[in-house]
């Protein structure tokens, strides 16, 4: 076996059999899926606290509008609002004091809610929603053109455009450019995630290894350049191993969701809970139903084994980029405190990847997206969110070419760097310094 292998392999096994790894791997699709469950969940819900809003009409025009449901009840009184307010104010038994001042078809703002602390979106806008719907119907009312009504809701269009991609084959494919979008920042965002928390992770271990003095016990037996390599490929494998656990469990949580959404959510519920949210608005039976059978048909349509793969091809052409440098970094300092200098310009271009790629995803084809996915310290990132929208194959071909050999540029200069940094002690080194020993 040889050492480098070697290195690899002490480099893997110690970090995956960490209790901080086991942990992440195991809770992360966990996370994922409770995004996912908890909010459907919780808004299925019944809310059994019916909340109390004191109305003042001065009108007397707003009686049949405000009606009690099994979530509010108005309470309808003519008092001075003043005497209303310093009441609650001591004894806090209504949610909220609602005062309509004049006629709302004549005036829109002539309504005010009070209440002790901030009214709460739900409220505001059931009541807005019930009188705007009151005071359209009156409007219309007051044109007197028969069939007016009917007019108007049949002249109201719904318009929903599907799309459609024709595949290979010529055969018509569901698309959805929501669906594209989403899978594609959430891949950049991982590789942004791996490349910071794996990169990082290299640089630490030079440092730690270097402050300990164990590197040079390691360096009379093995080559510099063997080291870092070995230390780089090592805490790759571990990103890798991590990454197809969470795709396992991730799909397995998934099935155990759809079958969860699919019998256990009342959809009912979710109903009425949309329609207190919109206020009198109506909302179909089957909509949350349709709705989640839409997402999980548009889903089974994508070629996630095509995302899959260019993730890999991307982490580890990013990942092995940006590694070297930060293996560079370390050997280059005595203490973690000392790395930030040297860091920090290498994570702005992570940063600036991520900014580059939501913006990007608006525009997928625009010059912007077209640059940052050729260029090698934001490819990785950028083209993530490209490739759900299609990409020809030559930019990808010219992408991961520039990308492989940045990465073999970048590790030539690293391991130029990383020999003649790790074993030196006791000194500051500045960037002038990096740049001579690239030279020897």
């Amino acid at each position: 076996m040889s050492k480098i292998t070697l290195i690899i392999k002490r480099e893997y096994t110690t970090r995956v059999m960490k209790k901080s790894f086991i942990i992440l791997t195991l809770l992360t699709p966990l996370l994922f899926a409770g995004m996912i469950t908890i909010p459907l969940w919780l808004s299925s819900l019944k809310d059994t606290n019916q909340k109390h809003i004191v109305v003042i009409d001065k009108t007397n025009l707003y009686h049949s509008v405000l009606k009690n449901n099994e979530s509010y009840i108005f309470d309808f009184v003519e008092r001075p609002v003043e005497e209303v307010k310093k009441e609650n104010v001591e004894n806090k038994e209504f949610a909220a004091l609602l005062v309509i001042h004049g006629d709302l078809a004549k005036n829109p703002n002539a309504v005010t809610i009070y209440s002790n602390e901030q009214v709460n979106l739900e409220i505001k806008t059931y009541i807005t929603g019930l009188l705007n719907s009151y005071v359209e119907q009156q409007k219309l009312a007051s044109y007197k053109i028969p069939n007016l009504k009917k007019m108007v809701e049949n002249s109201r269009a719904n318009i929903s455009i599907p799309t459609i991609k024709w595949g290979s084959n010529g055969k018509d494919e569901i698309g959805s450019a929501e669906l594209a979008l989403g899978i594609g920042m959430i891949s950049a965002f991982m590789i942004y995630l791996f490349i910071i928390i794996y990169g990082a992770q290299v640089m630490q271990g030079v440092v730690q290894e270097k402050t300990s003095r164990i590197v040079e016990v390691i360096i009379s037996s093995v080559r510099p350049f063997e080291l870092m390599m070995g230390k780089i490929i090592g805490i790759a494998l571990v990103g890798l191993t991590q990454f197809l656990m969470w795709v396992v469990l991730t799909t397995i949580i998934s099935l155990a969701v759809g079958s969860f959404i699919g019998g256990s959510v009342d959809l009912n519920s979710l109903q009425h809970a949309s329609q207190v949210g919109m206020g009198a608005q109506s909302m179909p039976a089957s909509g949350t139903a349709g709705m989640i059978r839409e997402v999980y048909g548009l889903m089974s349509g994508f070629d996630f084994m095509k995302i899959a793969i260019f993730f890999v091809v991307y982490f580890l052409g990013g990942y092995l980029l940006y590694a070297s440098l930060f293996a560079a970094v370390g050997s280059a300092v005595d203490s973690e405190t000392d790395t930030q200098q040297f860091s920090l310009p290498l994570t702005l271009p992570i940063i600036f990847a991520i900014y580059a790629a939501i913006y990007s995803a608006q525009n997928p084809d625009g010059p912007l997206a077209l640059w940052c996915s050729m260029i090698p310290f934001t490819s990785p990132i950028v083209m993530m969110v490209r490739l759900p929208f299609g990409v020809p194959v030559w930019q990808i071909a010219a992408s991961l070419t520039i990308l492989v050999l940045s990465f073999i540029g970048t590790t030539w200069m690293a391991g130029k760097i990383y020999r003649t940094g790790i074993l030196m002690y006791g000194k500051k080194v500045s960037w002038k310094e990096m740049w001579k020993w690239l030279r020897y």
